[in-house]
């Protein structure tokens, strides 16, 4: 299933707080070789975790981590702007506009990666819907540029650095209903259950709550 939880929740669900971490570790550090930091527990966490993001978690059937993402307001720090204007040539600010990133799926998944990878989108999505907002704004590399084109959202490309073997973008995620609806297909999760764990989590319907909130 999804959850919802911002950063000041996560110890609610410990399992699932630490295999997030953890997993962050082993494709960001391990996998990808990015220069992060990992701690004594092999968690990967920077600064922007503890700005109390929300996190859109897609749990196992054993209550560990499957993906996730976690977003922030760019009304406030985020990394697009704090590390990637030089891409986008400018601040990207504004109440309607959230930033996604750490977009990460455990090893554990295997065969069910594109089903997980489906349902952390649709989080996201419906995060979107929720609060009102028209656009997310991430920065990916090229292993997922097929993913999103596979999960048939691809992004509004605003800008690209870098060689082709190292290249890094700054996309634009346009929200819609018809976006919530394909990726509930490729998820394998109905929408009338996907409404239900955003309800659930925030306590309200969707289109109740203001972009301008923030955890």
């Amino acid at each position: 299933m999804l959850h919802y939880l911002y950063a000041d929740e996560l110890a609610m669900k410990p399992q699932l707080k630490n295999s997030m971490f953890q997993d962050r570790a082993v494709q960001f550090a391990d996998r990808l070789g990015w220069d992060v930091t990992v701690d004594a527990y092999g968690e990967e966490r920077d600064e922007y975790d503890d700005m109390n993001p929300l996190y859109v978690i897609w749990q196992m059937p054993d209550g560990r981590h499957g993906g996730s993402m976690r977003a922030l307001p760019t009304t406030g720090n985020c990394m697009v702007n704090d590390h990637f204007r030089d891409i986008t040539g400018g601040d990207i600010k504004s109440p309607l506009i959230w930033e996604s990133t750490r977009f990460c799926l455990s090893p554990r998944v295997d065969d069910d990666a594109v089903r997980a990878s489906a349902a952390v989108m649709l989080g996201g999505c419906e995060i979107g819907l929720t609060f009102g907002l028209k656009h997310a704004v991430g920065v990916f590399d090229r292993r997922m540029v097929r993913i999103y084109r596979s999960l048939g959202w691809s992004p509004e490309i605003m800008g690209t650095s870098g060689t082709q073997g190292a290249q890094i973008s700054v996309g634009l995620w346009e929200f819609s209903e018809d976006t919530r609806l394909a990726l509930c297909a490729k998820a394998g999760v109905s929408p009338d259950l996907s409404a239900l764990w955003i309800d659930h989590a925030f306590g309200m319907p969707r289109q109740t709550r203001k972009a301008s909130q923030t955890g």
